[in-house]
């Protein structure tokens, strides 16, 4: 049942990646001259911030402020409108950041603040959330990957790094297979490449409760699935802001994200054989205490991807992107400066 106690379902590969590495959740405190708690930078980020920064960007999602970003709509071919922020400094390298189920660009919020000192940052609401529109007929996770790709039309964008968290590292897989020639490189988080039976009944009852019981109640049920226990006790003040569950958008359109999932069952299973033939770049994290999207589901990922490292984050779940924004952040900013090297270098060689 939906209001059962999650259990860690099992899912490890047999043969373990030799690119892999294990970080701890929690860093050292900094130096006294390396803190800035007042100013919006990477440091900003450490985990004795993690909760002021969360409050911050708490703030900004109540009162309709973005994280220093440029309210914009791209129209796709089909006629929806699809709303999405640019940040950061322009003519720096372009990344594209793709939330999961039922989060919108928000989700990103704590990412896009610390990345847009150095990097040119969109962040699309997928369809059926945030300001974007939902359209009346079924879609798929396809058709929200060819939207991101639109969004970068309309911002001028040839290619782009790109990162995909949950269903959005479903979406930036089908990118990555489908646009390689616009992908700079790829960051997986807490994703998986496949769909299992479990996950698709758990999905299909979060559907059932946000149609019937509305997405508070499904707010409170999911939360548990996303953030680990300890932090759900210290930060649950703090959560309400988000994805949909604070912003009253109706179940069904919550719905219509999950029928694109199940709908899109077939095509995960040829896409987890399709991600052999990626070739950029690729960033696969997770953390050891997600219930929602495995371990095992990542070490799978970067089994498959032959450009792949694995990195592990210890005492995280599947929200560490809010949870655990600075550890994932240090990751984040070091893979993509190694990928932007390296595509800089594949042009000084052709």
């Amino acid at each position: 049942m939906v209001g059962d106690t999650p259990t860690r379902q099992s899912g490890r590969c047999t043969r373990a990646r030799p690119r892999r590495r294990d970080v701890a959740a929690r860093s050292p405190r900094l130096p006294q001259r390396q803190r800035a708690p007042h100013s919006l930078c990477a440091a900003t980020f450490h985990p004795r911030s993690d909760r002021t920064s969360l409050r911050m960007a708490e703030r900004r999602a109540r009162s309709g402020r973005d994280a220093g970003g440029l309210m914009s709509y791209a129209t796709m071919r089909d006629g929806v409108r699809i709303h999405y922020q640019a940040a950061g400094r322009p003519g720096a390298p372009p990344v594209l950041m793709i939330q999961g189920l039922g989060a919108d660009l928000h989700g990103w919020d704590m990412q896009r603040l610390a990345l847009a000192p150095l990097y040119k940052i969109i962040a699309p609401d997928n369809r059926g959330v945030g300001r974007s529109d939902r359209p009346d007929v079924p879609f798929s996770l396809e058709d929200m990957a060819d939207d991101a790709m639109q969004v970068l039309d309309a911002e001028g964008i040839d290619t782009a790094h790109i990162v995909g968290a949950s269903m959005g590292g479903a979406i930036a897989q089908i990118i990555a297979v489908k646009y390689p020639h616009r992908t700079r490189s790829l960051t997986l988080a807490c994703t998986s490449g496949t769909n299992p039976e479990w996950r698709r009944e758990l999905l299909g009852k979060w559907s059932q409760v946000a149609a019937t019981k509305g997405m508070d109640a499904l707010g409170r049920e999911a939360a548990r699935w996303v953030i680990g226990p300890r932090s759900l006790r210290r930060l649950w003040p703090a959560f309400g802001w988000l994805g949909p569950f604070a912003l009253g958008r109706p179940g069904t359109d919550f719905q219509a994200q999950v029928n694109a999932i199940l709908s899109s069952t077939e095509q995960l299973e040829h896409l987890s054989e399709a991600v052999g033939a990626i070739r950029v770049p690729t960033l696969v994290i997770v953390g050891n205490q997600d219930i929602l999207t495995p371990r095992g589901d990542s070490e799978m990922l970067a089994e498959k991807i032959p450009t792949a490292e694995l990195v592990v984050i210890s005492g995280a779940a599947h929200g560490f992107m809010v949870e655990h924004a600075s550890t994932f952040n240090k990751e984040l900013i070091g893979f993509l400066r190694r990928a932007e090297r390296a595509y800089r270098r594949s042009f000084a060689t052709a």
